[in-house]
């Protein structure tokens, strides 16, 4: 299996897994070993399908706007977690491959694999609620007919990432191209960088 399907597979266990209590603060059973890229897959998606429905909660008109600003904190938090999470993969991936000779006429990509791979946990997310919304009983065919159509479109999506993601570290494995791991090093969330936070003092 390449490294495309391994996520997609994963990533779409964890999806489902999400939405058998389909509850943000429902506990987390990752059923993958500690420390294997499977277990990171898995904590990706989970993030994600977490963060995906806090998205939704606090697009709600009528909130309590003390619970908003909770909320919203709690998406910030989980960006960083996010963030550091697609790092750590990043870091596996430049492990894994850090034996192999790079050719002379190598290239860096714009995007590092990990990148990739996040844009393909939000992808499966993206085609699991279209689907559902394809599926909704209340909604008018003039509904499910555009949100099939979408969906068409984020399989193609699904597909053309997943082959780009697979060239790319068939190309890093080769030594075709190399890879970095940057640190984001957002400021926001830094107390000794973020000047509301350092004014305070």
């Amino acid at each position: 299996m390449n490294f495309s399907s391994l996520s997609y597979s994963i990533f779409e266990q964890a999806t489902k897994d999400y939405h058998v209590t389909d509850h943000v603060d429902a506990p987390t059973h990752n059923p993958y070993t500690l420390k294997t890229i499977e277990y990171y897959l898995y904590l990706k998606n989970r993030i994600d399908a977490v963060q995906w429905h806090l998205e939704d909660i606090i697009r709600n008109p009528s909130i309590n706007p003390v619970e908003a600003l909770a909320i919203k904190r709690r998406i910030d938090k989980s960006n960083q977690e996010r963030t550091d999470l697609v790092e750590l993969i990043d870091s596996y991936l430049l492990d894994l491959y850090k034996n192999v000779k790079i050719q002379p006429e190598a290239s860096i990509n714009t995007e590092s694999p990990a990148w990739a791979i996040d844009r393909l946990s939000i992808l499966t997310l993206k085609i699991y609620h279209m689907y559902q919304e394809v599926l909704r009983p209340d909604a008018d065919p003039e509904h499910k007919e555009r949100c099939e159509r979408k969906l068409a479109v984020l399989s193609e999506q699904k597909n053309d990432l997943s082959v780009a993601l697979d060239q790319l570290l068939a190309d890093i494995e080769e030594g075709k191209k190399y890879m970095k791991v940057y640190k984001q090093m957002k400021m926001y969330n830094d107390p000794a960088l973020n000047p509301v936070l350092y004014g305070k003092k």
